[in-house]
């Protein structure tokens, strides 16, 4: 298949690899240090490759694959629209220039970085970034109304979550090894109940 073919006739799917590539290298430009933020932004609003539900189910398997979520979905918008060299394009889009920066900060700021104003700078930045998830979190939230399990479960489970992680500081793993089979059993309990209505 040549790189200016599209092999799906969606409108919304990436055109060729080369726009995988610079999609997936733009989006890691400006999610720099973590770009959940910015991925449902580009990918559900802007390029309209997925749409919100899609957006939520595919970053639901993409956490719970190991590795870094954003490359997980790279490779599967990637591998989705043209395969393993479609899947490979999007996962070098989104490693190479941030690589590359990171190596030349890392250089730059080698004999500053352990000082009170680049520690202060690091601190605010985290800020930001935990304002930015919890911002998208709360954009994701629509979502859960078209989820089998109904809004208020998912509300419960996320709920659960945040006390288990945050306020008895569970180890994650512990958390999804409870938590995780049990949503499951409850969303095909409710998958069910709608297929009998």
């Amino acid at each position: 298949m040549s790189d200016t073919q599209q092999p799906l006739t969606d409108k919304h799917t990436p055109r060729n690899k080369t726009d995988l590539f610079v999609s997936f290298t733009l989006l890691a430009l400006q999610g720099f240090g973590g770009v959940l933020a910015v991925v449902q932004r580009e990918l559900v609003d802007k390029k309209k490759w997925l749409t919100l539900d899609e957006f939520v189910e595919d970053w639901a398997v993409a956490q719970i694959l190991p590795g870094p979520n954003v490359v997980n979905l790279s490779l599967m918008i990637g591998g989705r629209a043209f395969g393993l060299p479609g899947a490979l394009a999007a996962l070098a889009g989104l490693l190479l220039a941030p690589t590359v920066l990171v190596l030349l900060i890392a250089a730059a700021v080698a004999g500053v970085s352990d000082t009170p104003i680049a520690q202060s700078m690091l601190r605010g930045m985290g800020a930001v970034s935990a304002g930015l998830i919890a911002a998208v979190g709360i954009k994701l939230m629509g979502a859960l109304k078209n989820n089998p399990m109904g809004q208020f479960s998912c509300l419960g489970i996320a709920a659960l979550t945040f006390v288990g992680i945050a306020l008895f500081r569970l180890p994650l793993a512990w958390v999804l090894l409870s938590l995780g089979p049990l949503a499951s059993l409850w969303a095909s309990h409710c998958i069910a109940q709608r297929g009998e209505a």
